[in-house]
């Protein structure tokens, strides 16, 4: 197996709502309000209508499960869903604490994502395996998006 690029994506992120420690452990929801997604394939603008219901763990690890819908440069809608792990260490924390960023690297910060829709142009997205990896911005997280090839 190998990766090939697919796209890089930026997510715009309103202040997150603490919903507050759970049984399962701290929630935190972080809604979409828009973003860009460029690559060779496929290149667009995320809609405000999305979510990352973050979930920390006592563990130090926060467990993405977030949804969201890309419209593309030309129209198509793309339903984006993934899970995924953030390593909550100290250049993470100290970033959000500041309201500053990291880079690709500064933790473990990675993500699957899956692609769904209708549209005929993009439906090769359904067939195909994704991992990405993540940072984080102000007010926004960002990721390199690759796809498994045989």
């Amino acid at each position: 197996m190998k990766l090939e690029y697919l796209m890089t994506y930026r997510a715009d992120l309103k202040e997150p709502v603490a919903i507050g420690d759970g049984p399962l452990g701290a929630r935190t929801i972080y809604d979409v309000t828009g973003g860009t997604a460029e690559g060779p394939r496929l290149r667009g603008h995320f809609l405000p209508s999305g979510a990352d219901w973050l979930l920390m763990g006592a563990d130090g690890i926060g467990r993405l499960d977030v949804r969201a819908t890309l419209e593309t440069h030309d129209g198509a809608h793309v339903y984006i869903q993934y899970y995924g792990l953030l390593e909550m260490n100290e250049k993470v924390q100290a970033s959000l604490a500041a309201g500053g960023s990291t880079e690709f690297g500064d933790c473990y910060f990675v993500t699957q994502p899956r692609f769904e829709t209708g549209d005929p142009r993009y439906t090769w997205q359904s067939r195909v395996v994704t991992v990405a990896e993540g940072r984080i911005l102000p007010s926004a997280v960002e990721y390199r998006v690759h796809e498994v090839v045989l």
